[in-house]
């Protein structure tokens, strides 16, 4: 393998680990913002929009 074939490849790795680990962060943050808006649903706290009423 030549040196840029090696610069190349690399390039790419790092490139899919980056992504992969921004995908992975994603959905875990999504299962976590899933399970705070039960516990919300939950303890009875109603979000803006179902109020009613005046927008401010």
């Amino acid at each position: 393998m030549t040196a840029h074939a090696l610069y190349v490849t690399a390039a790419y790795a790092v490139s899919a680990l980056a992504i992969a680990g921004l995908v992975a962060w994603i959905f875990l943050d999504q299962r976590a913002r899933r399970r705070e808006l039960a516990e919300l649903e939950a303890s009875g706290a109603r979000r803006r929009s179902d109020r009613g009423g005046s927008s401010e």
